[in-house]
């Protein structure tokens, strides 16, 4: 009797202990992270597996990272609402959705640019001579490393490109380097994190007008009150190194608040004709 006795007194201990426990450790709530694939799935796993770990640590909430493997893919997802947080092409939260649009909440301080880059060593030196040329793009509606593109070549350079989607930023500037493309579509940030021989291989042809960066975006069935912890503890991962380090792989270098505000000055850039139904 006294065995059984200290069995469920001990029982009843951990119990008391496990109510107790940090909310990090033992999380209520559980979301979906969706991330647009402009890397490949073990780099972008790399990067943002750490960055989801320290958010459940400072917010109480576990994520389950949605990779894609193709930025249509991604896209597809989006579309459905399938994502409770998303780190996101701006312009998708411009475009009209049936499950109701995202609602950003942070974003890099340091606006984004597209760049068109051709090999070191290439006789082209404007845009304007890539008429008939063949042009790597991630995806069609890639917004800095494609759609905003795209748009210039046509309107102001009068350059019809013969476009190859090659699904991530880091084939595109793979496909320039080998000489199977002869000029490509991507983004500053993107083109920093390549390795230095790639780098080094590829002179910067044109950089487009500036656009608000990749929000990290809340659907809006997440509550406010969890949308707010997310936007929270990506501000504050700011303040120490350790969290700076994480969020400079991104990369998101300066974190700040975000709105629709911020984003709804891309309208006047008229990019609907150059997106693609997929």
């Amino acid at each position: 009797m006294k065995k059984w006795s200290c069995a469920v007194l001990c029982c009843g201990i951990s119990v008391v202990l496990l109510a107790g426990a940090a909310p990090s450790a033992y999380p209520a709530q559980s979301y979906t992270f969706g991330v647009v694939p402009q890397y490949d799935q073990r780099q972008l796993h790399a990067i943002w597996q750490p960055i989801l770990g320290e958010l459940q640590r400072r917010t109480g909430i576990s994520f389950k990272l949605a990779g894609m493997p193709t930025i249509p893919a991604f896209e597809r997802e989006l579309a459905e609402g399938r994502y409770d947080f998303a780190y996101m092409n701006p312009y998708h939260l411009l475009k009209p959705s049936k499950s109701g649009s995202y609602i950003p909440l942070v974003r890099d301080g340091v606006n984004l640019r597209g760049i068109l880059v051709v090999r070191k060593e290439s006789a082209i030196k404007s845009p304007s001579e890539l008429n008939g040329k063949s042009v790597a793009f991630p995806s069609p509606n890639a917004l800095g490393a494609s759609m905003m593109l795209r748009a210039d070549l046509a309107r102001e350079f009068k350059a019809k490109v013969a476009p190859l989607y090659v699904k991530t930023h880091d084939s595109v500037y793979l496909h320039v380097v080998k000489g199977l493309a002869d000029a490509g579509g991507g983004v500053e940030k993107t083109l920093e994190e390549q390795e230095k021989p790639i780098r080094d291989a590829l002179r910067v042809l044109y950089l487009s007008r500036d656009l608000p960066p990749h929000p990290v975006a809340a659907h809006p069935k997440v509550s406010g009150a969890d949308a707010e912890k997310v936007r929270r503890a990506f501000l504050e991962m700011a303040d120490d190194q350790a969290g700076q380090a994480l969020l400079a792989r991104i990369p998101m270098k300066k974190p700040v608040s975000t709105s629709m505000n911020d984003y709804l000055r891309m309208k006047k850039f008229d990019l609907g004709a150059f997106w693609v139904e997929e």
